[in-house]
């Protein structure tokens, strides 16, 4: 389930990365009641945060699900939540669920509107490592990685403290600092 990543000339620990897939059958359908959305051509409906989307069932399915582009609901399909969903309901709230306890389904976006991010960002840097960087940039993207990837499970305080922001500020920096090893790009030329 989870990635390793070492460089064979470095000592840098082992970042355990978690899997970045979304797996909605061990989500609680998170996406689907803490985020809001507007009538738009993205999405056919008005809907709070927090709200539950009216497609949804009791069993966290989707009853239009394999008509969502035709009824107009094109962003349910490009949303990801890179895998954050099924963590925060299995891991940070131990499957417990806003279907039990009400109360938990602000908790639960906050939690995870903050390991979304995190998680995109792990996907950022794993771009980055394709890159042919030298010595010096492995380890800050391994440190990146450790920042993102701590050892203990995250919990709802952990994500709750979480500097999300300067984290992405400081990657956006060591992402910038990589330009060298992507070729320009040539407009109009054939």
């Amino acid at each position: 389930m989870s990635l390793a990543r070492q460089h064979e000339e470095s000592t840098a620990p082992v970042v355990q990365l978690p899997d970045l897939r979304p797996d909605c059958s061990a989500c609680a359908a998170l996406c689907c009641v803490v985020f809001p959305f507007d009538k738009s051509e993205s999405f056919a409906i008005d809907k709070g945060a927090g709200e539950v989307c009216p497609n949804l069932d009791d069993c966290n399915k989707c009853r239009v699900f394999d008509g969502r582009e035709a009824l107009g609901f094109k962003g349910c399909i490009t949303y990801d939540c890179f895998g954050a969903g099924q963590l925060v309901s299995q891991i940070v709230f131990k499957g417990r669920s806003w279907r039990d306890d009400p109360a938990l389904a602000n908790r639960m976006g906050a939690a995870l509107s903050v390991l979304r991010r995190i998680h995109e960002q792990l996907l950022l840097l794993g771009t980055a490592e394709k890159l042919p960087l030298d010595k010096k940039e492995s380890a800050r993207l391994d440190g990146l990685r450790l920042e993102l990837a701590p050892d203990a499970d995250w919990t709802e305080q952990a994500l709750a403290d979480y500097p999300i922001d300067a984290t992405i500020s400081k990657i956006s920096r060591f992402l910038r600092d990589l330009r060298r090893h992507v070729a320009p790009q040539t407009i109009g030329r054939s």
